[in-house]
């Protein structure tokens, strides 16, 4: 019991982490960055989308595209980092509709910050999808 308590206690304070060896128990590191990605990104959507998209993801009729359930955004994650990163312009088709609207660039965003509004867009409103990594994000950005 002592152990128990001693345990939690430097827990609590960070001594010890869930890492650490012992009785405590292991929590599944990639869901937690996963979780800490898609709470980051929620800041980055809020700051940075959802003027346009909504907040929900809805998009506006005719003007911005949806990004809840969008088969546009969630058939080529590359074609999704590199429109985050230098924008989309022309006439695309989401979900049967048709948009012709500009979308600014964020290249001023970092790789971290790209991938974390990407995991939290693509994982949010009935959209899953694998991590997106800074390194993919540093990858498309050169191109």
């Amino acid at each position: 019991m002592i152990k128990s308590i001693l345990s939690a206690l430097l827990l609590t304070t960070g001594i010890l982490s869930i890492d650490s060896p012992g009785n405590v128990p292991a929590t599944n590191k990639s869901n937690d960055t996963l979780k800490e990605s898609l709470a980051r990104g929620q800041q980055v959507y809020a700051a940075n989308c959802a003027s346009c998209h909504m907040a929900k993801g809805e998009g506006i009729p005719s003007t911005f595209p949806p990004l809840a359930k969008s088969d546009y955004l969630m058939k080529d994650q590359k074609r999704a980092i590199r429109t985050v990163l230098h924008g989309l312009s022309g006439e695309i088709t989401v979900n049967g509709d048709t948009y012709n609207m500009a979308m600014p660039g964020y290249d001023s965003l970092s790789d971290q910050e790209v991938a974390d509004v990407l995991n939290y867009i693509q994982n949010s409103w009935g959209n899953k999808a694998k991590p997106v990594t800074p390194a993919q994000v540093k990858a498309e950005r050169k191109k």
